[in-house]
């Protein structure tokens, strides 16, 4: 993979890494270089827990690069308010893990972000493609990964951490430039925006407890009634896990929250009989299970979003000529299907045989299929 490269300087790695330590410094430094965009990454740990561990901030502001505690940045009221702030442009790389942080450790939702991921696979890089092998084909540097699942959390940390996390910004404003010249060939730029912007609006809509159970594919051949006692079921999982600060799986795993609501259990007796259910979680919320089927059994379903169902066999035969619509549009744009039409989308498109009720296809997807939109209403026609 070979790309044109314009003539972009990026900044050298610093010879001794920068440290923020007190919140006023950072309002300060925030403040220092107006009207530039704010290069973004964070490091954390979730493994036992269900909210992620902030472990470290990193931030750049051209070729200004700093590194700060977690401890200093949520005591910084400018951080908070720029990380807000839609005016300040943000630019990260892979941010959905960097929005969730933001979203459970600050209660901040993110405005003014622009994910360089989806900026590459617009530009032509390709989908997904991961940083440290877009910055080797870009600059010609090779990246050390070797500290990546290191410990983030305890100090000091080590001189190749700190290294590695500035390396993770450094070349995120240089990567902005080379995105940007190849978006503005494309009329693309503002396409970016809206894209980030989507994303990020969506990403933040996922926290809802009471719409997590469409999460749960599995789900879909359940009746209405078991669907809603499967909600019931999973709303509890999701207030018992935050208040615990426990993952899903170890309060109740996906498929036990499906057999439950697929058996109906009346009793202990009948709740532990079902395979896989630890005798731990009946002793402990055995009662607590048993009146939310008994609510979920009695309650109105009428108004319950139903868990979308795989594709039938004649739908998934039907998908393959639908995707090869749209990628003949891709194609063209040289922006991935992937992104122009990810499956779950396409599935949907498939299943309800139109495009007039899905947002997610207007703006610049618009554009990119305006020239085979005639041909994709008419095949859903047929």
């Amino acid at each position: 993979m070979t790309f044109s490269v314009p003539a972009i300087d990026v900044p050298p790695a610093p010879e001794t890494i920068d440290w923020i330590l007190l919140p006023d410094e950072l309002d300060t430094w925030l403040d220092s270089a107006p009207g530039l965009p704010l290069v973004l990454d964070t490091e954390f740990e979730r493994v036992n827990t269900f909210y992620p561990i902030p472990g470290l901030v990193q931030l750049g502001l051209g070729d200004r690069f700093c590194l700060v505690d977690p401890g200093v940045a949520e005591q910084s009221a400018r951080f908070r308010e720029v990380i807000a702030d839609p005016a300040v442009t943000k630019l990260l790389y892979a941010m959905s893990e960097d929005l969730e942080l933001f979203r459970d450790w600050l209660g901040i939702r993110p405005k003014g972000v622009v994910d360089l991921q989806i900026g590459a696979a617009m530009a032509g890089a390709g989908f997904s493609l991961g940083y440290a092998r877009l910055v080797e084909t870009l600059f010609g540097e090779a990246l050390d990964k070797s500290v990546t699942r290191s410990d983030w959390i305890s100090r000091p940390l080590s001189d190749a951490q700190q290294r590695y996390a500035v390396d993770d910004i450094r070349f995120l404003a240089p990567m902005h430039q080379w995105v940007n010249a190849h978006l503005r060939e494309r009329g693309l730029e503002a396409a970016l925006v809206e894209e980030s912007t989507r994303f990020a609006d969506e990403l933040a809509g996922q926290d809802d407890p009471d719409t997590h159970y469409l999460r749960l594919r599995g789900g879909w051949a359940l009746t209405a009634q078991q669907q809603l006692v499967l909600k019931k079921l999973v709303v509890w999982r999701e207030v018992e896990g935050r208040e615990r600060d426990r993952p899903r799986g170890r309060v109740l795993a996906d498929p036990l929250l499906i057999a439950i609501a697929d058996q109906l259990p009346r009793s202990t007796a009948e709740l532990s009989n079902i395979q896989g259910v630890p005798g731990g979680v009946v002793r402990r919320y055995g009662q607590v299970l048993l009146e939310l089927i008994e609510a979920g059994r009695n309650g109105d379903p009428s108004g319950l979003t139903p868990i979308a169902p795989p594709l039938t066999r004649d739908q998934q035969m039907g998908f393959k000529d639908l995707k090869r619509i749209f990628r003949k549009a891709s194609e063209a744009a040289d922006i991935p299907v992937e992104l122009v039409a990810p499956r779950k989308r396409l599935e949907k498109v498939m299943q309800d045989k139109t495009l007039t009720h899905s947002p997610f296809f207007h703006g610049w997807r618009a554009e990119i299929l305006e020239p085979v939109i005639n041909d994709i209403e008419d095949y859903l026609k047929s």
